[in-house]
């Protein structure tokens, strides 16, 4: 197959990963409801992700869904830094999607309809973002942002649709019986999916730090134990039945993990601030040398690779405006929750305020590779201010849903709370 034909084909591929994730066709226009920009780059995040797709499948596939969390620990999801083999895509796909979908239809599901491009959850049951530490990690030592900026409308989404009934939650939390044997736990998900801390021993013999800079150097690494820790702690001890808890679950873990780079900014500035030029060229060549890696793996797609260009405007993309036509043929079930919550007019219009909030995430949480900084301060501040994003798109659609259930009464929250699950199916 040409190449050009291998982009169609993964473009279309794309198309039918996020049907579920796009806007009402009778309301939506090209350029309305969360813009063809944020959409465009939102599909081209998941044509960038659909390239390791097929093989964290292959990787799902081997486990068959059984969950160990012995595995879980011994598994590094960096991969290299230890000497394993660089492909940690496959590794967070076998691994969350284990723990995701044990719980989902008792287990008996191949695939989930929130789950990452790459293969990988983004939820698993009430946890929000595992390896959260772990990502930050890479994002900040290795300057690799594919995990992070992968997290955004999708699991927005998840929050108000949840793909979990509130038996298969609650099982998270309190496993019992036979399926309890293969449905981990909040806190073993929680106690297993950040696998590893600062890679000291790599960054001490790649700059050789003298004995001012070691300790230093181990400062740092007591910091990152620190920020894991706090990370650690936002996890829920109780399943979020509905849907204002589910967004509050992932403001707690936004928090934790803006809390935590505020806890790493002094600790890593003093730290390179000692290194020399030479040291601080080595430190930033294990960036550059991720980089490369993850620049040899992805698809040779131009139209991928245009749409993410900060100049790029779909409007006057012809295929574009075939693909967004296509992406708004599915999306939320609007008029399935106005029938059956028997909205009035002021529930209706609360209802497409809530859509379009959530729906404007897209552009401003793009699922575009972030910018590669050139210094670990610099990344950790792009980190932060990614967060401090999401934290924030997210509380507006914490807001909206407020708005939209104020006046609901409690028959009909239920009947909207049942929706997530029913798109479940």
């Amino acid at each position: 197959m040409s190449r050009s034909r291998s982009g169609l084909a993964l473009a279309g591929a794309a198309l039918v990963a996020v049907t579920v994730l796009v806007p009402n066709t009778a309301q939506a226009q090209f350029g309305l409801r969360g813009g063809p920009l944020g959409v465009a780059r939102f599909a081209v995040g998941h044509i960038i992700g659909l390239s390791r797709l097929r093989h964290a499948r292959m990787a799902v596939r081997g486990g068959r869904y059984r969950y160990r969390s012995a595995a879980l620990r011994s598994q590094d999801p960096r991969g290299s830094e230890r000497g394993q083999p660089a492909n940690p895509y496959v590794v967070r796909a076998a691994m969350t999607a284990q723990a995701a979908l044990s719980g989902w239809h008792g287990g008996r599901r191949p695939q989930g309809w929130w789950r990452h491009p790459d293969g990988s959850y983004g939820w698993i049951g009430p946890v929000f973002w595992p390896f959260a530490h772990d990502d930050l990690t890479t994002a900040i030592i290795l300057g690799d942002t594919t995990s992070l900026s992968l997290y955004g409308y999708g699991d927005i989404y998840a929050a108000i649709f949840a793909p979990y009934a509130a038996p298969e939650l609650a099982a998270y939390t309190a496993p019992q019986g036979r399926r309890g044997r293969r449905v981990p736990s909040a806190e073993t998900v929680c106690d297993s999916s950040d696998t590893g801390g600062l890679p000291v021993d790599r960054i001490a013999a790649t700059v050789q730090p003298n004995e001012m800079q070691r300790a230093a150097l181990d400062e740092l690494a007591s910091a990152w134990t620190t920020a894991r820790d706090t990370i650690r702690a936002s996890c829920p001890a109780q399943a979020p039945m509905i849907a204002a808890e589910r967004l509050g679950v992932m403001q707690a873990r936004l928090d934790a993990m803006i809390k935590a780079t505020d806890a790493l900014t002094q600790p890593l500035a003093k730290f390179v601030d000692l290194l020399d030029d030479g040291q601080k060229a080595k430190l930033d060549s294990l960036a550059r040398e991720r980089q490369a890696a993850l620049a040899s793996a992805q698809p040779k797609d131009a139209q991928a690779t245009a749409a993410c260009d900060p100049d790029y405007d779909p409007r006057y993309d012809v295929q574009a405006q075939r693909r967004y036509e296509q992406l708004v043929q599915q999306q939320w079930p609007a008029d399935d929750i106005a029938v059956t919550l028997k909205l009035d007019d002021t529930g209706r219009a609360r209802l497409d305020v809530l859509q379009g909030t959530t729906l404007r995430t897209m552009e401003t949480l793009s699922s575009c590779p972030m910018k590669a900084e050139a210094t670990p301060q610099a990344r950790l501040a792009a980190v932060k201010t990614r967060l401090e994003t999401m934290q924030q798109a997210v509380g507006g659609v914490a807001d909206a849903l407020d708005d939209f259930e104020a006046d609901l009464s409690d028959e009909q929250k239920a009947g909207f709370e049942a929706m997530g699950p029913k798109r479940g199916t």
